[in-house]
């Protein structure tokens, strides 16, 4: 099984002075995700969690919204000489009632650790594959944030994020309730991925659609994350950077709360500002 940092060799230079020391890496492999025995996606990952990552990352292709539609995932034999199972093919298996979107099985995709799905920007796709409305729930009262409680989000994040501490090259994502509860936490080179890693295990759980959530990522909101928060039900997402254009126009379209450069008391809120306690934000400033 891959490992999730490495060692390597490394020359370091402080103040003029060189010495030549041991480096802890975050470890990045690829992942090949198949469905029902077909090749779909190429992800570079770091290893861990990696069938929940198929699973998070077939929600967000429309593919799943319910455990029971997920049949099995399993791993496959790599492409080693002597046959050995390299851990970095994984199969998914659909219920046999699923119905396969076209946005799916008509391409095939390959993502990296830094882009998502590069070149995916169609808020139509989104829009129809979507299964559930961003909402708050019918039978309970709006969610409200107070901007104070998202302020200190991030330090949570921060805190729970193990891996991070040894290699400064991890992204995070993390699962809040609306109080604020830390629900679940992933790490991936990827930040698309450590998204992926969080909903698919929300899948497996039965936790499906995660309404009344808050989605925190620790770098910049891309179009890709908001897709993937959509197709979650997750009403608000949340990001210490910038968020992209298109990732605006979705929040926007769907209802979708953006949130970007949450750091500390600061923060912009891009779309879905009625989730927001903007009066009592005033009051404080």
């Amino acid at each position: 099984m891959g490992r999730v940092t490495e060692r390597r060799k490394v020359i370091r230079i402080r103040d003029g002075a060189v010495s030549t020391r041991p480096d802890t890496l975050v470890a990045e492999e690829p992942l090949e995700i198949r469905l029902n025995g077909k090749p779909l996606a190429i992800t570079m990952r770091t290893p861990g969690d990696d069938f929940a990552l198929a699973a998070g990352f077939l929600v967000s292709e429309g593919v799943f919204g319910r455990a029971d539609e997920l049949q099995n995932i399993v791993y496959c034999a790599g492409a080693t000489v002597d046959g050995s199972n390299t851990y970095n093919i994984v199969d998914v298996r659909t219920a046999p009632d699923v119905v396969m979107p076209d946005i799916t099985l008509e391409r095939n995709v390959y993502t990296t650790s830094s882009c998502g799905l590069c070149g995916k920007a169609s808020l139509d796709a989104v829009r129809t594959t979507a299964r559930w409305a961003i909402d708050d729930g019918a039978e309970a009262p709006p969610v409200r944030l107070e901007p104070a409680l998202l302020a200190g989000l991030p330090d949570r994040l921060r805190a729970a994020q193990r891996v991070f501490d040894r290699t400064g090259g991890l992204h995070a994502a993390a699962l809040f309730t609306e109080d604020g509860e830390l629900l679940d936490v992933r790490e991936d080179v990827g930040r698309h991925n450590a998204v992926d890693k969080l909903v698919g295990r929300a899948l497996q759980r039965g936790d499906l659609p995660l309404s009344r959530t808050i989605l925190l990522v620790s770098g910049r909101a891309s179009f890709e994350l908001a897709q993937k928060a959509v197709m979650a039900g997750i009403p608000v997402l949340a990001a210490v950077s910038a968020p992209s254009s298109l990732a605006v126009d979705l929040a926007a379209e769907t209802g979708l709360t953006l949130v970007g450069f949450l750091r500390g008391p600061s923060m912009n809120v891009y779309a879905g500002e009625h989730r927001i306690a903007l009066r009592a934000a005033a009051a404080q400033g």
